[in-house]
């Protein structure tokens, strides 16, 4: 990474070690990862299964507390705030796309792409307007009201792209965005998400095992030991 980058840090982990108790024993899954992500850079980390990288990403977003370590979002140390600061901080400069689409099944994808608007006390009507216009940008304008079960699983994930990005959010945490998708929609999935990276400037750091997706992105990082180190 230059150092203009590093200068326009907009997320990193510092020294971030992850410890569970199995019982009378100390399982540690993180031990010491730190990483530095500039704005709009795009990075995908690779390990094996069970190395920790879906243990690292929901500490990158706020979602569980390493045992040690910091996490700086925009500068902002997430796990010394309070809940509602940290689930402030999330709305406002994350955003998180999984394997799974996680849509609300009973609102249509317009509902469930406006909810991180309507969350943050963004009025309706101008919240239905900006997750139409995000819809439209990822081919679901002719979507708008249809529920989850109506729409493909490609359509579903691309409704997820669309809620992730919504808020503009500084970066984009991805779990295996592509994992439960056929070749065809995972490649437009995945094609859409760098797309609107390098149109809207949001960082973008990617979980996957599919190298030949990850070797697409600015950097690899591989997880080994519970730390991460360039590919």
């Amino acid at each position: 990474m230059t150092e203009a980058v590093a200068r326009q840090a907009v997320l990193q982990a510092v020294d971030v070690v992850r410890s569970f108790r199995q019982g009378p024993e100390i399982l540690t899954v993180l031990s010491g990862a730190s990483l530095t992500i500039g704005a709009g850079e795009r990075v995908a980390i690779i390990g094996a299964s069970g190395s920790g990288k879906t243990t690292l990403l929901q500490i990158l977003g706020g979602l569980d507390k390493p045992s040690s370590g910091r996490v700086l979002v925009n500068g902002d140390d997430i796990h010394a705030m309070a809940e509602r600061e940290r689930g402030a901080l999330r709305n406002r400069a994350l955003g998180f796309v999984y394997q799974f689409h996680h849509l609300l099944p009973e609102f249509s994808a317009l509902e469930n792409v406006a909810m991180p608007l309507l969350v943050r006390r963004t009025p309706v009507g101008e919240a239905a307007r900006q997750a139409g216009e995000v819809l439209r940008r990822v081919g679901l304008g002719e979507r708008l009201s249809h529920r989850p079960h109506q729409l493909s699983g490609g359509e579903r994930q691309r409704a997820a792209v669309a809620r992730a990005l919504v808020t503009q959010p500084a970066v984009v945490l991805a779990d295996e965005p592509t994992g439960n998708l056929d070749g065809v929609n995972a490649e437009g999935v995945f094609a859409l998400m760098l797309e609107l990276n390098r149109e809207r400037g949001t960082s973008l750091v990617v979980v996957t095992h599919d190298e030949r997706l990850a070797r697409r992105m600015d950097r690899i990082l591989i997880i080994e030991r519970g730390a991460l180190r360039e590919a």
